[in-house]
């Protein structure tokens, strides 16, 4: 399987498709297999490399606390070690905050940005959010976990929907059987990094091409979190769609892959 040493932990990757190198940064709780309904569509125009951040997946879960500076020194190791040079970036959530301190900490190594529902900072309410996250983690089972995710990423047009509030079903009834579900110590980490993520003064450092996306309706990184991004980036621009949520690059995956596709390409 497909490890690297990077920063004291083992980082576990995967690959898909073939080209220019494209890395793929999930967000908190989740590892990078969960970009698959992504990778199915950029794997043709792009070499995408899949990483489990550390604290989930299959990569090391060392005590925390993390930061996403910690966390982005964790992917330049596996640029290194990969022989990429500069790449492509795309990052979700806690994803995007470490694609920023990517580009802040190692530019030599950062081609292009797409940062997903972004935060350059936390206020009180995310702070709480992301604390509440953990002390539910402690005290729910799998499946509750699950369904207080769901709550926090979908918007109504989402669970509106019978087809996908089948899905949220069937996800709940899987994370009950998981196997390896992210221990208690890596979330408190995770969380750790996202509630001390603070780049608002060095954004306007950031010289590459940068698009900025998100849901508007997106209760849990809000719309004005990404807008504060786009505006501090000098070669930004934002792209927010309608009555969607945090996961709005699944509910508007149909506009959604060929867009950050297209963009890329041209950056």
């Amino acid at each position: 399987m497909p490890f690297v040493e990077t920063n004291g932990i083992n980082l576990y990757y995967e690959e898909r498709g073939s080209g220019e190198p494209l890395l793929l940064i999930m967000g908190i709780t989740a590892p990078g297999a969960v970009w698959e309904k992504h990778a199915d569509d950029w794997q043709h125009s792009f070499r995408c490399i899949l990483g489990d951040n550390r604290g989930v997946g299959r990569s090391d879960k060392p005590a925390g606390p993390y930061t996403t500076a910690q966390m982005a020194d964790d992917y330049a190791g596996l640029i290194d070690q990969l022989g990429l040079g500069a790449v492509r970036v795309v990052g979700v959530s806690m994803g995007s905050t470490i694609a920023q301190q990517l580009a802040l900490r190692h530019p030599d190594k950062v081609r292009s940005l797409v940062l997903m529902c972004p935060w350059a900072r936390c206020d009180r309410m995310a702070e709480a959010i992301f604390r509440h996250m953990v002390t539910i983690k402690a005290r729910l089972r799998p499946e509750e976990f699950a369904a207080y995710i769901q709550l926090l990423i979908y918007a109504k047009r989402s669970w509106d929907d019978e087809a996908v509030f089948a899905d949220f079903q069937a996800g709940r009834q899987q994370a009950a059987i998981d196997p390896s579900p992210q221990p208690l110590h890596g979330l408190e980490g995770q969380a750790d990094a996202c509630i001390t993520h603070d780049t608002l003064a060095d954004l306007g450092t950031i010289d590459t091409p940068c698009l900025v996306i998100g849901g508007r309706n997106d209760m849990f990184t809000p719309a004005w979190m990404s807008e504060e991004v786009a505006g501090a980036i000098p070669a930004s621009e934002l792209y927010l769609y309608d009555e969607a949520g945090h996961a709005f690059h699944w509910e508007c995956i149909d506009d959604f892959n060929p867009r950050v596709r297209n963009w890329l390409i041209a950056h």
